[in-house]
């Protein structure tokens, strides 16, 4: 009788690939903790981090709130203005932590850091995903912080707690989103201080030419147009929708403002997807 031998079999592709991702996910959780780390000993990022965003709410509750007035809310009641304005303060958060990802890349590339993790035997992406991740962290920390200050000037959920995590969840994607596009813009500059200015030009247009602060119903209608379509606007509305914080049906029969949850989710999907892309692209090819 002769013995037949098999060979064990060698994985093909698909136990590759598999190695692959799972070698890509650890070295990014190992650069996220590296970043973390970073964070807890410069507490002073993570604490102005967190005061601005404070100072916004503040400021728009007791400053501008009286003057502006929300549509289907009575004249006199001035917590309506806090509960409208909350959605957009904590938008606005999550996305300006997209300077704050430039600065840092930036300031790594000025080091010579980008290039020694370059040399490493880790997966591309990597030093990117792991930033971004890191990023998401601290903006999850510094949302809750915020959500206790807008609890004591008159925010409140009334959809239940299931939606209110989900409008959460659709904040920090859009967050996530945004990172990836301060990652690209970190690759792309010189200093950490240019990165700084130029991961913030743009997010002020795009935060106040939307429905976050003030309702797009008296804007000029090209403004109007642009507004409903924006993605900040699209988030804003999708979590005012789940805190229960909208008093009237919207008036735009824009696509995104009928959908705003679906149309958020796919915004900040795309966004991530198109920028991870060419930030990794701009990594692999990057010099100091």
């Amino acid at each position: 009788m002769t013995a037949t031998m098999t060979k064990p079999q060698v994985a093909g592709g698909d136990g590759q690939a598999r190695g692959a991702l799972a070698r890509s996910v650890r070295d990014s959780l190992v650069v996220a903790r590296r970043n973390l780390v970073r964070m807890l000993r410069i507490p002073e990022v993570v604490i102005f981090g967190i005061i601005q965003p404070v100072m916004f709410v503040l400021l728009f509750a007791y400053v501008f709130g009286g003057a502006i007035s929300i549509p289907g809310a009575a004249a006199a009641d001035r917590s309506a203005y806090r509960e409208f304005m909350m959605a957009g303060v904590f938008a606005q958060t999550v996305t300006f932590a997209t300077a704050g990802a430039s600065a840092g890349i930036a300031d790594d590339m000025h080091k010579g850091l980008i290039d020694r993790f370059r040399a490493l035997p880790m997966a591309r992406g990597a030093v990117l995903t792991g930033r971004t991740l890191a990023d998401l962290v601290q903006s999850a920390v510094t949302v809750l912080v915020l959500m206790g200050c807008a609890l004591v000037v008159g925010w409140r959920i009334h959809e239940g707690l299931p939606k209110a995590l989900a409008a959460f969840g659709l904040l920090l994607l859009l967050g996530y989103g945004f990172s990836w596009i301060g990652a690209l813009i970190g690759l792309s500059v010189r200093t950490p201080e240019a990165a700084t200015s130029a991961g913030l030009v743009w997010l002020f247009p795009l935060t106040f030419m939307s429905n976050a602060f003030v309702p797009t119903n008296n804007m000029p209608t090209v403004v109007r147009h642009i507004a409903d379509w924006n993605p900040f606007s699209t988030t804003v509305q999708a979590s005012r929708e789940l805190f229960g914080n909208q008093f009237q049906p919207v008036a735009s029969d824009a696509w995104p403002m009928q959908h705003p949850v679906l149309a958020s989710l796919l915004w900040s999907l795309l966004i991530t997807v198109v920028f991870r892309t060419l930030a990794v692209r701009k990594y692999r090819s990057a010099t100091v």
